[in-house]
């Protein structure tokens, strides 16, 4: 199976993304209003919505900016927070979430954005679009903020599955390298493999093993491979590209957003200290402005599940309008630049040198062990 054609222009030449309106800890209200911001903004979109059809009508109803641009489409259930991912796999047909991947299968639309359970969205999304041949884990892939020229580095996997052996690390790395390519025009991106250390004898025997295997696909699939990078490079320029296991890369990311929270409370807080402090937070007000318009973390809001048979971006649960229209805006740029298409080659185009490899090397070790008979 591969990836999806691009069948989804409407009438109006319009990239349609097909949305769950459900799901979100703001509720559908937050979800039409993300998808106004993002039609105000951008006329070569249009959208499929998902969720209950008499509510979703009245919200879009009164945004005049969404008028001919949506389709309802009528789905009574959701998929809560709380839902096991297997529980959603048996019983998921009739959810809001369903609804919104089916569009995608079915070729109606070019991506699909979710705010709901990500374990649920995940798990559905393979079981309706199906991963690459060639991939064994999809991973979830996140923009973050760094010291780089584009002003973010991908990282990935942040949570899909908290297991990766040396191929997946391998997968991780072709599939984040070409996200960088074509979602952030980088032509070589340079890749980093997280560690406990830089030095090539430091780190579990997978990570030693996956950094021959990222070294000697590097050339073939046009990114450089920086080798091991620390914790310390994920905001930093050494690396364009932070390939991980899930379960380190969804603690690196918690502990990010954690620690900004943290320093935007004492930001606040020290500027309350004393009248000459306030004062001095109205004369810093235009850098404060930006500094927080640089971090602020709505405006790559947005997870995007890589290995599928499609775009799939995962939005924050707690997004509000902005966050929202960020995760459409990015479900729009891929599917515009024909990422879903360029990835599923790559990955094959990787098999294949693998392949050759794995039975050049079998070659070579049939040779040897012919002349040592």
């Amino acid at each position: 199976m591969t990836a999806q054609p691009d069948q989804s222009r409407d009438s109006a030449g319009r990239i349609i993304i097909s949305v769950d309106a459900m799901g979100g800890d703001a509720g559908p209200t937050a979800v039409v209003a993300g998808l106004a911001k993002s039609a105000k903004k951008n006329p070569d979109i249009g959208f499929i919505l998902h969720g209950p059809e008499e509510e979703l009508r009245k919200l879009v109803a009164r945004k005049r900016i969404l008028d001919g641009r949506v389709d309802v489409r009528h789905a009574e259930d959701v998929v809560t927070m709380e839902d096991k991912p297997s529980h959603v796999m048996r019983n998921g047909k009739g959810t809001s979430m369903w609804s919104a991947l089916d569009s995608v299968k079915k070729g109606e639309a070019d991506g699909a954005v979710s705010c709901g359970n990500t374990g649920a969205l995940m798990a559905l999304s393979m079981l309706r679009l199906r991963k690459l041949p060639g991939v064994n884990r999809p991973a979830i892939a996140v923009l973050w903020p760094s010291r780089n020229p584009q002003g973010f580095n991908v990282m990935l996997d942040v949570g899909a599955d908290i297991r990766a052996d040396a191929n997946d690390l391998l997968q991780y790395a072709l599939m984040g390298a070409s996200y960088a390519r074509n979602g952030m025009e980088l032509s070589r991106p340079r890749v980093g493999l997280l560690n406990v250390g830089t030095e090539e004898h430091k780190g579990r025997a997978e990570l030693k093993e996956a950094h021959g295997l990222i070294t000697n696909n590097a050339d073939a699939a046009n990114f450089e491979f920086v080798g091991f990078v620390e914790g310390g490079d994920i905001p930093g320029d050494v690396a364009d590209v932070i390939v991980t296991d899930g379960f380190t890369g969804n603690v690196a990311i918690k502990t990010g957003e954690g620690t900004a929270s943290l320093i935007s409370d004492l930001l606040r807080e020290a500027f309350k200290y004393s009248p000459l402090s306030r004062l001095a937070s109205l004369l810093a007000y235009t850098s404060l402005q930006r500094l927080k318009k640089r971090i602020d973390p709505r405006r790559v809001n947005g997870g995007v599940f890589l290995g599928l048979n499609g775009t799939v971006v995962k939005s924050h649960g707690s997004a509000d309008a902005t966050g929202v229209s960020a995760a459409v805006k990015l479900a729009f740029q891929l599917a515009q630049s024909g990422f879903a298409e360029r990835l599923a080659a790559r990955v094959a185009s990787a098999r294949t040198v693998s392949q050759d490899t794995d039975q050049s090397a079998s070659a070579e070790n049939q040779k040897n062990n012919e002349g040592q008979a």
